[in-house]
């Protein structure tokens, strides 16, 4: 049978009418801190979650619980923390009744732990668990980074600019992907990321800025695998078939922040740079072994088909993402890429008539001595140099280039250098400003590991570590709107005032 389908506003008179009826007497009482993820769920209009999902269940069989319902008390658990399984919630929500209120569920009639596993495929787009087969040949460990704090290097030589060439070659022609989470950030999308847009949570709504980082996920101290083949029975040590893994998603990294190697995810976030309250974007699990500038082409790709609110017009990323196929990738879609220089691979370069260009983007003049910027011209795609040893109409080079009284002008553009010649200047005021807030993703990350402890699920599956990434997200934007909206609840007194 189909889901039943109820308002928000039906769900606040329910939870008004059991507060009132179980927490207004002298047996049971609400502390401050049970108002917090009160107001929060209160705020979380997930009504048409039973719409969305109605053509997965069946229109025969008896009433399912209400699928807004079974929500809210997942999002109540990443809230609380009071269980890191799904097992442990459900004792629970069983126990404490202002748990179960505030779901939606009356008192001693709460879900059991097979309704909650129903519900989850119900969001996954996929018929397995997980995305890659079980059977898979075993791999040997990345390389480490070879000083402290470097990223492990990609697998061959040029990868990143030879990915970035089979897209842009291929771009007209390229189908949306399906993913199996794509029910969840459809979701995430309308419920969530479209309020917080409105609310002016997430920056300018044609012209978003978002900030893109990695970080490790661990979900296991050991690769689990076992073998499916007799070689060991016939006294074949050296064996090269394939094994069974019961993550099979999962491989080896290196964490070049804990210079250690870990096993799980890599997990790429992109974080609305602009928002206040570092709001997270989009999420994509990759291989543990993939690096950073890997797994930003693939979410990028996978977040512009899918992206459907407005316009991104920059994207901000540290030195770990400087190759020049990202600049070619990003500027031909219009956006532009605000990167760190990577020291290693900064050098000066040649230019025509004597000049050069600094490691930093500077144009110097045959005498080596740095230009001033003049401006960018947005037609030509070029910034605009003079000479540095100008000042107004006087020039004190004893060898000048020009003899104008302005001295020398030179342009140099994008096209030739993206990733030198950008549009906002490298080493400008304007430019540090904007780089200066890429530690929103930073800071988004440290909220999914630390505060709502992603890595403590216990979890075997890819759709169940989306679940909880996914449901991370959502109580990151219900914390700002709370923290938005904090002076205009006044819950306690109008739920209880009849107390």
């Amino acid at each position: 049978m189909f889901p039943a389908t109820s308002t928000h506003d039906s769900y606040k008179l329910f939870v008004a009418a059991q507060l009132k009826k179980h927490y207004t007497g002298d047996t049971l009482q609400l502390l401050p801190a049970d108002w917090i993820f009160i107001e929060k769920l209160w705020l979380i209009d997930l009504s048409a979650t039973a719409v969305f999902l109605k053509d997965q269940y069946s229109t025969f069989g008896p009433k399912p619980t209400d699928p807004a319902c079974m929500l809210r008390a997942y999002l109540l658990m990443l809230f609380t923390q009071r269980g890191y399984s799904v097992t442990a919630w459900v004792d629970e929500l069983r126990r404490i009744p202002l748990y179960a209120i505030v779901c939606g569920f009356e008192p001693r009639k709460t879900p059991g732990i097979g309704t909650f596993y129903d519900f989850f495929p119900r969001l996954w787009n996929a018929n397995t668990a997980n995305i890659k087969s079980h059977e898979k040949f075993k791999r040997c460990k990345p390389k480490k980074g070879k000083t402290k704090g470097e990223k492990a290097p990609t697998t061959s030589k040029d990868k990143v600019n030879k990915l970035v060439q089979h897209l842009l070659r291929n771009k007209d022609v390229a189908v949306p992907s399906k993913q199996p989470f794509d029910r969840l950030f459809e979701l995430f999308q309308a419920n969530f990321l479209s309020v917080s847009l409105e609310m002016g949570l997430l920056g300018q709504k044609n012209s978003l800025s978002i900030a893109g980082d990695a970080t490790p996920v661990v979900t296991s101290s050991l690769l689990r695998s076992k073998s499916i083949c007799n070689c060991r029975a016939q006294g074949l040590d050296d064996c090269h078939h394939k094994r069974y893994f019961s993550q099979p998603d999962c491989n080896s990294g290196w964490d070049s922040s804990r210079e250690r190697f870990f096993n799980g995810y890599h997990l790429y976030l992109f974080t609305a740079s602009d928002s206040l309250h570092d709001l997270p974007v989009f999420p994509l699990l990759q291989p543990a072994s993939r690096h950073d500038s890997l797994s930003l082409i693939v979410s990028s790709i996978e977040f512009h088909q899918r992206f459907s609110l407005g316009t991104v017009s920059r994207i901000i990323l540290d030195a770990a993402h400087d190759a020049i196929g990202i600049y070619h990738l990003f500027n031909a879609h219009g956006v532009e890429p605000v990167i760190d220089l990577n020291a290693r691979s900064s050098k000066t370069v040649s230019l025509s008539d004597g000049f050069s260009l600094s490691p930093k983007g500077i144009p110097l003049c045959p005498r080596q001595i740095p230009m001033r910027p003049n401006g960018f011209d947005r037609e030509k795609g070029c910034q605009k140099w003079r000479c540095g040893s100008t000042n107004g109409t006087v020039n004190s080079c004893p060898t000048p280039c020009s003899s104008a009284k302005y001295g020398r002008t030179f342009l140099t553009f994008m096209n030739d250098n993206p990733r030198l010649i950008t549009e906002t200047r490298r080493e400008s005021h304007e430019w540090k400003l904007i780089y200066n807030r890429r530690t929103a993703a930073e800071r988004t990350n440290k909220r999914q590991k630390l505060d709502y402890k992603l890595e403590a699920g216990r979890h075997r599956s890819t759709m169940m570590w989306y679940m909880r990434v996914f449901g991370i997200m959502m109580c990151q934007h219900a914390d700002a709107w709370h923290a938005h909206k904090k002076d205009f609840l006044q819950l306690k007194n109008t739920l209880l005032s009849a107390a």
